[in-house]
């Protein structure tokens, strides 16, 4: 299955096909200097995968984990191309998840003024949402994505077979960022969440499923993007979720909480009661958090600190309805009551971290 993303001269593919990682040549112009970049927590097959495809290939490895998101490693990724005299005529290509998706990304936006990027993303966070729509960033003194690029790729291949290697908690936090679209744009989607069993067996996802929640979420944040490529307006929906959840992931970058799951918090204060109601059997079926324990204080400190902040105050995303969505500017006193709803010193109710 393939899927566009159309902007005009930046436009690019999508390619959505089990076992497509093995026929990387055929899908993207490798025939030249790449450097293929991915972490320690992905298998290192996949990388020599795409290696072999290419003319000349250098392999470089970040470590796993939010907190090597950061301009050191950004920096070994365009030492890496320098050594390799990397000219403007050759690419970037990442293999790996949303992590090694911003860091090659944003080192191929900075080499030479930007070079081509090609994304193969290996986690379900990554192949739901963020491998497309151009963003890439590192963070910097414990602000996630604070230092950053639009940078589009020139496609992105998603070989959903890789899936079966992940631990079923990496699955479900990654199906936080689908939920998140499905919630504000597609209640048919919701209802696959609702109705549908995501996982074979205990530990399995069911790859039709699985495809079909990928599909609509591509579907729905390639739309987005054609509309809003640089978040001046609806982009800033895709935030539901993102402005409580960065503020808790901020002070989670041991790994404690996955960035999904930070998300999958965000999203209920932003929620009626109605929806909260529909949304809480949906975490509990995927094991996601609904509350974590920590400090309320440093919670809204680091979300005032965020990107998004503007003069004391955020555009934050509110929903009353599945399918639909409001934005709004809120404050610090609105946002920290928001807070308190699912970040609390002492245990949280249901599904608690």
């Amino acid at each position: 299955m393939n899927l566009q993303v159309n902007l005009g001269a930046r436009s690019y593919e999508i390619v959505i096909e089990r076992g497509c990682l093995g026929k990387v040549g055929e899908y993207l112009n490798l025939d030249r200097k790449v450097l293929v970049v991915t972490d320690t927590g992905v298998p290192a097959a996949y990388a020599r995968t795409v290696a072999g495809a290419c003319r000349e290939a250098v392999i470089c490895t970040v470590e796993q984990g939010e907190e090597h998101k950061t301009l050191q490693s950004l920096e070994k990724l365009l030492s890496a191309m320098l050594a390799a005299g990397f000219s403007r005529k050759d690419c970037v290509v990442a293999v790996g998840g949303g992590i090694c998706g911003d860091l090659a990304g944003f080192a191929a936006a900075s080499y030479m003024r930007g070079i081509d990027f090609y994304n193969i993303p290996t986690t379900v966070l990554s192949q739901v949402d963020s491998s497309i729509g151009g963003k890439t960033a590192v963070n910097l003194d414990g602000i996630k994505n604070v230092v950053g690029a639009f940078h589009q790729p020139r496609g992105v291949l998603i070989d959903t077979d890789v899936l079966r290697t992940l631990p079923r908690r990496h699955i479900s936090a990654g199906l936080a960022e689908a939920l998140k679209m499905a919630v504000t744009f597609d209640e048919d989607l919701f209802w696959i969440f609702e109705k549908e069993d995501l996982f074979e067996k205990e530990d399995l996802p069911d790859m039709d499923v699985m495809e079909t929640v990928i599909e609509r979420s591509l579907r729905i944040k390639g739309r987005v993007v054609e509309q809003d490529e640089t978040e001046q307006g609806l982009r800033r929906v895709l935030n539901f979720g993102h402005t409580i959840g960065h503020g808790i992931e901020s002070l989670c970058l041991d790994g404690s909480l996955y960035h999904g799951e930070c998300v999958a918090i965000g999203m209920l204060p932003m929620c009626s009661p109605q929806i909260r109601a529909r949304l809480l059997p949906v975490y509990e079926k995927l094991h996601l958090p609904s509350g974590c324990r920590m400090d309320p204080d440093r919670v809204c400190e680091a979300m005032m600190h965020d990107k998004k902040a503007d003069s004391g105050e955020i555009t934050i995303v509110e929903t009353d309805r599945i399918g639909t969505f409001r934005m709004r500017r809120a404050g610090a006193a609105d946002l920290r009551k928001k807070v308190e709803t699912v970040v609390r010193r002492q245990a949280v109710h249901g599904g608690s971290v």
